[in-house]
């Protein structure tokens, strides 16, 4: 438990450093779902950094496209491209772009960025994979955009429809945007009231928790091999946007503002140097 907390940490500082570097980007959703990434990739997905393109791997699917930076620190981390790369971000011809960019990052299964496309795409992979009868997972991190969008719902229901017991959709639900709290520009809830009459398994926990995404995903994975369920498992993991630095911690100005040398000084500060 401690390596994976290690590890978020280690996500977090990168996150920070490469949109300080880059003066643009959205530090505030990359930072809240740090955790969840951490134990996806250090502890439940089959993959291979030595092997991109392996047959038999776990598919991943950022639908929060905008939150690139959490899914290139921890490709980075996990061996993917060397860690000095994460200072190209957003510069022009690095392969490490605003959004995820499938045909130039290596390790990436889609290229997202439009909000509420990426579960129909996880949807399709899962299809897949079932219509094979291949054993490879397919994972989805959404974020609050994602469940303003009609189209979410519609893969829902194809999932749900459909029997993709090998899909498993995260929700960071950190509950701001732009604007400011979901709840006062497009209220959400109930979201796992939804999400369970979507005909899902649904988990509600703290996604800022270690100990409780780690016991998520395992309840997840459980499911996804087919002997438990026939259904598709969804993970409300309600997180703190901004997660990790107190001055970005609940702060919606930093949805989408890179900080500033004297913020990302605090900031590294904070996050430490190991």
């Amino acid at each position: 438990m401690e390596v994976l907390k290690y590890k978020a940490r280690g996500i977090r500082k990168a996150i920070v450093e490469m949109i300080h570097s880059a003066g643009s980007g959205h530090p505030g959703g990359a930072l809240s779902c740090a955790d969840v990434m951490a134990a996806l990739y250090f502890c439940y997905m089959r993959h291979r950094p030595d092997d991109p393109t392996w047959t038999d791997r776990d598919r991943f699917v950022l639908c929060k496209g905008h939150a690139a930076p959490v899914l290139y620190a921890t490709l980075a981390l996990a061996g993917y491209f060397p860690y000095e790369e994460l200072l190209t971000l957003r510069k022009f011809g690095s392969r490490l772009q605003g959004h995820p960019d499938m045909k130039r990052t290596p390790g990436l299964d889609a290229s997202t960025g439009s909000i509420g496309q990426g579960l129909s795409i996880a949807c399709g992979l899962a299809l897949g994979a079932k219509l094979q009868g291949k054993q490879w997972r397919v994972f989805a991190l959404l974020g609050d955009g994602d469940l303003d969008e009609g189209q979410t719902w519609e893969a829902a229901m194809f999932a749900s429809h459909y029997r993709l017991y090998n899909l498993v959709a995260i929700i960071d639900r950190n509950g701001l945007q732009v604007d400011g709290p979901t709840e006062k520009v497009m209220s959400l809830e109930p979201v796992c009231r939804k999400w369970a009459a979507f005909g899902w398994r649904v988990m509600e926990i703290d996604g800022n928790k270690m100990e409780e995404v780690v016991e998520a995903l395992e309840w997840a994975v459980g499911g996804s091999c087919g002997r438990r369920t026939s259904r598709p498992s969804c993970i409300v993991a309600r997180t703190i946007k901004g997660k990790g630095v107190s001055i970005m911690e609940g702060n919606p100005d930093f949805h989408g503002r890179a900080p500033s040398q004297e913020e990302y000084e605090i900031a590294m500060r904070e996050l430490g140097t190991g």
